[in-house]
């Protein structure tokens, strides 16, 4: 059934002029009329839309009708509402309530302002942190916080002091479904496959930056209150791992939120259960990953290890601590490197010994507990020193051994070898080196290998020999009076040569001779414990 009754028609006729129309004429344009005005308002609601309003307006209709081609209506704007009433004795017809005016009030009512130019004008909108008050900016009244949330304390000199609260921190949809998984991940799945993945993403995604406050306020919460929950706690310290891993993040402004947490579960007296849980594998990766921070990001903060360093180092030789605190520290101290043990852990070895041993004796320390971790304290302390002391002997260089004595006689230029034969190039590789050498035999013995960088003199006499087996050298030959400038010469850079590599030498041995003070006293406070961290050459050097 139409909207538009053949009523509706005969009195739009009627106001045209057409008093004569007939009922079925007025019955069949009826449909018509309605399928023009829904296509004329179909167009008039796509214009709203594209205008992104949710109101539609006589300027929406009057577009619709020009991409009809049909003249618009004139007479109506979209100042404001249109305003229907009901016409009397019809209860669907509405008229709009237009108001008469007269022309001689519209023609003495005042003319309207001009409107303005469009201009660029230049203004203040802050003058060293002060807003000036001018037209052109917003009162403050209006982009002042609301009264109620503003807060003021008094100073002693009585003064107002206006404390800003915090801005709100809005975060996508997707970013906190991700952050609870995360979170949920790390509560009460850390032994899943899929905290592996999570892991994975936190060390390699992008976009994950808005997310670190969040992760750094949750991991300080957690480890001040989850002390007993040793799963907790290595989860935790693995998420701080991964974000750390990753190079999208500017984890930087959140270091000083994260170390107290990552420095408690290192040096913490009690993590977790202390018969069932393996806290000493999450020392051992904390530590780790202290060092890790300090190397990364101690050229930003001059003051981080330092800082660190005096915190573990405190804890070491504090003597009310627990054992388990001293391993943390010991652990932390030699994550940091081979001088951090020297320059800490060694002077103060032989003192802390003392006090660590009747810990470990059966007959002094019933409590098989604290006897087991006193044995795990003094194996940290082994290890660390030995690691110390290996690599200050895997930094020396290999030793050169001095070149062979060299003879004049009679023009001719001889090398004697003591006891040994013409060296070749094969031979001259499978020498030993100067510190085996010098452990074989008396020194006086010199062995006849060269250093890569000198050269041995060409030999161009006979050159004799102990072994009576032996016969004459095949490149042994007489050297022709024309070419013994040049053999003076070659022995004149060898002269050169040789005082250089002394003073190698003399560096040298001195090296050696701090690291052989080193080893004996480590091997005075450790036994032979200490031997296997020693390399095979300087081990018979030292001996």
């Amino acid at each position: 059934m139409s909207i538009v009754s053949k009523e509706t028609i005969e009195v739009i006729a009627q106001s045209i002029g057409i008093a004569n129309l007939s009922a079925d004429v007025a019955l069949a344009l009826a449909p018509d009329v309605e399928y023009r005005m829904r296509e004329v308002m179909q167009e008039a609601i796509k214009c709203m839309r594209h205008s992104k309003r949710t109101v539609l307006t006589t300027d929406d209709v009057d577009i619709a009708l020009n991409l009809r081609n049909v003249e618009p209506i004139y007479g109506f704007t979209s100042g404001g509402p249109l305003r229907f009433k009901r016409a009397v004795g019809h209860k669907n017809l509405f008229y709009i309530d237009d108001k008469d005016l007269d022309f001689k009030d519209v023609i003495e009512a005042p003319l309207p302002k001009a409107p303005l130019d469009t201009a660029v004008v230049c203004h203040w909108l802050a003058i060293e942190g002060v807003q000036p008050a001018i037209p052109e900016n917003a009162p403050v009244e209006v982009i002042a916080a609301p009264s109620d949330g503003k807060k003021f304390e008094q100073k002693d000199d009585g003064l107002p002091v206006d404390i800003k609260l915090p801005i709100k921190h809005v975060l996508s949809r997707e970013l906190q479904l991700y952050f609870d998984k995360i979170i949920d991940l790390t509560v009460n799945r850390s032994d899943s496959a899929l905290f592996k993945e999570a892991l994975v993403s936190l060390a390699t995604d992008s976009g994950l930056h808005p997310l670190v406050p969040y992760f750094t306020y949750f991991i300080a919460d957690e480890v001040s209150r989850g002390l007993n929950d040793f799963n907790l706690l290595f989860a935790l310290m693995r998420v701080v791992w991964s974000l750390l891993q990753n190079p999208h993040i500017h984890i930087e402004p959140y270091l000083h939120q994260l170390m107290p947490s990552v420095v408690t579960c290192l040096v913490a007296k009690r993590i977790g259960n202390r018969l069932a849980d393996n806290h000493w594998e999450l020392r051992d990766f904390t530590a780790n990953l202290v060092a890790s921070i300090c190397k990364r990001f101690g050229h930003v903060y001059n003051n981080l290890q330092t800082r660190l360093t005096k915190t573990l180092l405190h804890a070491f030789l504090d003597p009310k601590r627990s054992m388990t605190q001293h391993y943390g520290a010991i652990q932390g101290l030699a994550a940091l490197g081979p001088n951090m043990v020297r320059l800490l852990i060694v002077p103060n070895l032989e003192p802390y010994l003392r006090l660590l041993e009747p810990e470990m004796l059966l007959e002094k320390q019933k409590n098989e507990l604290k006897r087991h971790e006193a044995w795990c304290v003094y194996g940290a302390l082994l290890r660390a020193t030995g690691q110390s002391i290996y690599d200050r002997l895997k930094m020396f260089p290999a030793l050169p051994s001095p070149p062979a004595r060299v003879f004049r006689t009679n023009g001719r230029v001889v090398t004697s070898p003591p006891n040994k034969r013409k060296a070749n190039n094969e031979h001259l590789e499978q020498q030993p080196s100067l510190k085996k050498i010098a452990t074989d035999g008396p020194m006086d013995v010199v062995p006849t290998n060269l250093s890569s960088n000198m050269q041995p003199p060409e030999t161009k006499g006979p050159v004799p020999s102990t072994d009576p087996d032996m016969g004459p050298s095949s490149s042994s030959r007489q050297i022709p009076h024309g070419n013994i400038s040049d053999s003076r010469d070659r022995k004149g850079k060898g002269d050169s040569r040789a005082l250089k590599m002394s003073a190698v030498l003399t560096q040298t041995w001195r090296d050696d001779l701090k690291s052989g003070h080193l080893l004996v006293s480590l091997f005075e406070l450790f036994g032979e414990s200490i031997l296997p961290f020693i390399p095979a050459p300087e081990m018979s050097l030292f001996l």
